[in-house]
């Protein structure tokens, strides 16, 4: 899961210019940060060194440092890190770049220019970034292969061992994973209220507004007519999800537009799941390659034996990538679901067994998912 950033999350800004410093409180302000100021760069022991008052960061140990471009002559001592930021407001400075080498800055950032990079970089500390979810997406080889079924036990799992965990509905025309999850009813926003989204959405917030079902938080659609969000507003938000760690499951329809190409760029992995059947088996072929031109890693998951002498891994062939593994049809299951019982809910079943190994592989390699 995500970790909280060193410093307790607040940037040291280090500024004389009074102007300069309005701007940078209201940037952070804006990015929901309580910066440290320092004023003036103090000597110790003989060399130049950005410490603070007691009980705030000093240049060392702050996540972010913003320098006011007034105050690099007097910082060009201080031991190089990352996470440094020469900020200033004069565009036509031919110096300024020489002057950030200087002080080791990863980047020059121009005010006014530059303020929406700068809230979201400020934001990131506030946020605790860190390490990122593990995405995965989960995809239907055919129609009716049971992808949402997957997707929605896989969040199940992961929120029962102990993950924070976000469920995202990514087919508009799929009924709604909060039904699945018996949370139709359930306060919280879906897919519309972000469709008006500009910009960076805070990861917190989004965290926060989304219904709670099952130990798990849920981004579905509404039962309304608007079926369509814009990509970049998609873009945002499936980044938000990400930057709060832990993990990320995407139900994904079987086109790839634009906004699922959105969705597809941002996956660590995409599991398409073919049913046991020669037919589905043809038809996840043509899935799978319009997948690939946007997915990094794509694998398969079959579900239930395959007629004509087919095994699992002859279908993974056919279909030219890994075998992910393998899920028996489960008995029962579809009565469950339709009395309330979401997917994955039954601990000793086969798609909660498949499901649970599968978190053990991927978050037991440092949430990197094993070839």
């Amino acid at each position: 899961m995500a970790g909280s950033a060193p410093g307790g999350g607040r940037p040291l800004i280090i500024t004389e210019d009074p102007l300069l410093l309005d701007d940078l409180l209201r940037l952070c302000a804006a990015a929901g940060a309580e910066p440290h100021v320092r004023h003036e760069v103090p000597e110790r022991g003989g060399a130049v060194g950005v410490g603070g008052e007691a009980g705030s960061p000093g240049w060392e140990s702050a996540p972010l440092v913003l320098v006011g471009d007034d105050a690099a002559r007097r910082v060009r001592g201080a031991p190089r890190r990352a996470g440094v930021f020469l900020v200033g407001r004069d565009l036509d400075d031919p110096q300024v770049w020489q002057r950030a080498v200087e002080i080791g800055a990863e980047e020059v950032l121009r005010l006014p220019d530059a303020e929406s990079r700068l809230v979201d970089r400020i934001a990131d500390v506030v946020e605790g970034a860190g390490r990122p979810a593990l995405a995965v997406g989960v995809i239907g080889g055919s129609g009716g292969a049971g992808a949402s079924t997957l997707a929605c036990a896989l969040a199940v799992r992961a929120a029962r061992a102990g993950e924070r965990t976000i469920l995202i509905d990514g087919d508009p025309l799929g009924g709604g994973m909060d039904v699945l999850l018996g949370g139709e009813s359930a306060e919280g926003l879906r897919w519309p209220d972000f469709a008006a989204s500009r910009g960076r959405v805070g990861a917190g917030a989004l965290e926060e507004s989304l219904p709670e079902l099952h130990d798990l938080r849920v981004l579905s659609w509404d039962r309304g007519d608007r079926v369509v969000v814009p990509p970049a507003a998609i873009r945002s938000v499936v980044a938000a999800a990400r930057r709060r760690g832990g993990v990320v499951v995407v139900d994904l329809p079987r086109r790839v537009d634009e906004p699922v190409a959105e969705v597809l760029a941002q996956l660590d992995l995409v599991l398409m799941v073919v049913p046991g059947e020669l037919r589905s088996v043809a038809a996840a072929g043509r899935v799978a390659a319009g997948v690939r031109m946007v997915a990094r890693d794509v694998r398969v998951v079959v579900r239930g034996r395959c007629a004509g002498g087919l095994d699992p891994e002859s279908v993974a062939g056919l279909l030219g990538a890994p075998l992910a593994g393998e899920v028996p049809v489960e008995v029962g299951l579809p009565g469950r679901v339709a009395e309330g019982e979401p997917p994955g809910t039954q601990g000793k079943g086969a798609l909660a067994r498949f499901c649970d190994g599968f978190w053990q592989r991927a978050l037991g390699s440092g949430q990197g998912v094993p070839a």
